[in-house]
């Protein structure tokens, strides 16, 4: 049970810390990862909302909380950078569908930036694959609940 809160809290922190820290440090460090390039189909790559401060910003937060939580540093980078690449991956599949940066879609917005760490803490710990996936569940929820709140409060760029 203490695990699984772990890894709740291991996943808030991966994909909360770069929200924060985009607030805090502005355009400060917001190089695009796909340094604004285009797929085939003449639509961005990523978009401009994923940066390599958001990547590393996660990342370090990963492995800093996973120290905190004796987890091990470098599980808690691998874990950090999978989110992370689950939410490159989700911005990737809403450009090809013509989605725009930070358009809203419900679940792929969520479950990449879950499931990809989730998997790897399931290989990587005595932990159910029920036990994962409902962890992944809970944070798409979690995600989808507090997002309009913490628009509110001026923490997020966009209600969702």
């Amino acid at each position: 049970m203490l695990l699984s809160l772990e890894l709740f809290v291991l996943l808030v922190m991966a994909n909360g810390v770069p929200v924060v820290v985009a607030r805090l440090f502005q355009h400060h460090g917001d190089w695009p990862v796909d340094a604004g390039l285009t797929w085939g189909d003449g639509r961005p790559l990523l978009g401009p909302s994923k940066t390599w401060r958001g990547l590393a910003s996660g990342t370090l937060a990963g492995s800093l909380f996973s120290i905190w939580f004796e987890l091990g540093w470098f599980f808690g980078a691998f874990f950090g950078a999978l989110s992370l690449l689950g939410d490159l991956l989700s911005s990737f599949i809403k450009r090809r569908v013509g989605m725009g940066s930070s358009a809203r879609a419900v679940w792929l917005d969520q479950l990449p930036e879950a499931v990809l760490p989730m998997f790897m803490a399931w290989l990587w710990f005595p932990l159910p694959l029920w036990e994962a996936a409902a962890i992944a569940v809970l944070f798409a929820l979690s995600n989808m609940l507090f997002s309009p709140l913490l628009y509110r409060l001026g923490i997020r760029k966009q209600p969702h």
